[in-house]
């Protein structure tokens, strides 16, 4: 990277995989964008290209233009370790007052990411596109939509495109995103759980021009598991009782009332109870409730154990208050 240092108030952060046909129309379209954009962007950005261990020869071409343009940083992984892991580096270095993130196919328009930096001028937090009229096949944006649908549903954050690469950012947000795995899905989720104002604008989106998409079925999957990762850590995480506490006690109940149930038989005398399967089933769920109610309490007091470490809370700002 390049010593140069200028008072920098946009950051951009691409991530780059396998996209060598792209990258230089990627950079040359950003690059008109932003020339023609609000004066206070037009010198105060840097394009931070996070080269995801392509092999296809991306790499190279990020560094020669980062050679030719001064604005331009690089990152290159030392093998692809996925877009998360892209944008987390990207995070961690940029200088920037605001951080947009946008896919080097470069399918949502350009000069959109000037409409998104309104939003957070206007009292936003994070904003992400939604492209509303989507140019993909249908084989993207059917399963697309369900994945949106279940995720707002379930969680409540009202939003028609969580996975939108292109979205804008105050700096405080994404210095307070830990992201691991392949939780770039649920950016606007993990922030607005930490209490960050999140909205969405519509954006507009194109056919892919260059190269091919890294979309895959596997990828549903993953997307599942990710969620109920997500899921958990969002809601649970700080207070693992919840959820273990209720399946245990829901488990146990329905144990306890099945072998009530059979020792009213048994005193009765109707007929044995030895030999019924009811019996052993009362049973498993009353002992698989009491481990999954244990399950809980290790896991709250695990969690007490480490909260004098950890804060529990993000601070916005700070008046008056002096430290020595």
């Amino acid at each position: 990277m390049n010593g140069s240092v200028w008072p920098v108030v946009l950051s951009i952060v691409v991530p780059v995989y396998n996209e060598v046909d792209g990258v230089r129309w990627c950079y040359e379209r950003l690059s008109e964008a932003l020339a023609s954009g609000p004066e206070r962007y037009r010198d105060g950005y840097e394009l931070i290209l996070v080269d995801d261990g392509s092999t296809d020869g991306s790499g190279d071409l990020c560094g020669d233009l980062h050679a030719a343009d001064p604005h331009i940083r690089v990152i290159q992984f030392q093998r692809n370790f996925g877009k998360t892991a892209a944008l987390r580096a990207g995070f961690e270095r940029c200088r920037g007052e605001y951080v947009v993130t946008i896919d080097a196919d470069l399918q949502e328009e350009p000069t959109e990411i000037f409409r998104l930096l309104e939003r957070l001028d206007a009292g936003d937090d994070l904003v992400s596109g939604w492209r509303r009229n989507r140019r993909d096949p249908p084989t993207k944006t059917l399963p697309s939509r369900v994945f949106n649908w279940v995720v707002s549903v379930v969680t409540g954050i009202r939003l028609h495109d969580f996975n939108c690469g292109l979205k804008a950012y105050r700096r405080q947000v994404v210095d307070n995103l830990h992201l691991y795995g392949s939780q770039h899905r649920f950016v606007p989720l993990l922030a607005a759980q930490m209490g960050y104002r999140v909205t969405e604008v519509p954006v507009k989106h194109r056919p892919r021009r260059f190269g091919k998409s890294k979309y895959g079925f596997r990828r549903l999957g993953r997307g599942y598991l990710d969620f109920i990762q997500v899921l958990f850590i969002t809601s649970y995480l700080r207070q693992p009782l919840r959820l273990f506490g209720a399946i245990g006690s829901a488990m146990g109940a329905a144990g306890a009332l099945i072998l009530a149930y059979l020792t009213v038989l048994w005193i009765l005398g109707d007929r044995p109870i030895g030999d019924r399967p009811l019996l052993l089933l009362g049973l498993l769920l009353l002992l698989s409730g009491f481990q999954i109610l244990c399950t809980g309490l290790v896991g709250e007091m695990m969690r007490n154990a480490s909260s004098r470490a950890e804060a529990e809370f993000v601070i916005r700002q700070e008046l008056g208050i002096d430290y020595e």
